[in-house]
């Protein structure tokens, strides 16, 4: 019986120490993470603060855009106002200094058209004006400072009298923003982003 006492021991003690020694590398492994490299965690969560920044900018601009896809005028006035706010939120800290210029070249001229487009509620043809350049301050910034999410860059040959127009989706199935519901499939894919 002190036999099998002494074989169980070894196993146990085998375990303890597996466990102790895991967990001390697991404490290292956070020592190294918030130690040595403290700048490189304060540049990962500015990167992350400037991701959720594009994020609620991009969130907002497909809010406007499927407002106006529905013809609504009062909804894309409010999505307007959020896309202006999220502009003058977004944190750049994080941003490479190429991305921040972009975004800079973009900020206010994108803030002017998303306030206009919130204070025509009423007057769904100026929104719709505004949307065009608006369209490609979005489009210029997603492929400038980036983001996860795919988007889809379409095109409407009538819009503004066979002169065109573009717009960013987050789907490849056309729902034209500046013909709305009199013709929501008018449209052709031209890149994915």
């Amino acid at each position: 019986m002190s036999l099998f006492k002494d074989c169980m021991k070894i196993p146990l003690i085998t375990i303890t120490a597996i466990m102790l020694l895991g967990s001390c590398q697991g404490d290292s492994k956070k020592e190294m993470a918030s130690g040595g490299s403290s700048d490189t965690s304060q540049t990962a969560t500015e990167s992350r603060k400037s991701d959720q920044g594009a994020e609620a900018i991009i969130t907002s601009y497909l809010d406007l855009k499927n407002a106006l896809v529905k013809d609504d005028d009062k909804a894309a006035a409010e999505a307007g106002k959020q896309l202006a706010s999220a502009f003058k939120q977004f944190n750049t800290s994080g941003l490479k200094e190429a991305e921040r210029k972009i975004f800079e070249d973009i900020r206010e001229d994108a803030i002017d058209h998303a306030s206009h487009i919130s204070t025509n509620a009423g007057n769904i043809s100026h929104q719709r004006e505004h949307f065009e350049t608006l369209s490609e301050d979005i489009y210029d910034l997603k492929k400038g400072v980036g983001g996860d999410q795919k988007l889809y860059y379409l095109h409407c040959p009538m819009y503004n009298n066979g002169k065109g127009a573009n717009w960013i989706s987050e789907t490849k199935e056309v729902q034209n923003p500046y013909l709305g519901k009199s013709m929501p499939e008018c449209g052709t894919l031209k890149e994915e982003l």
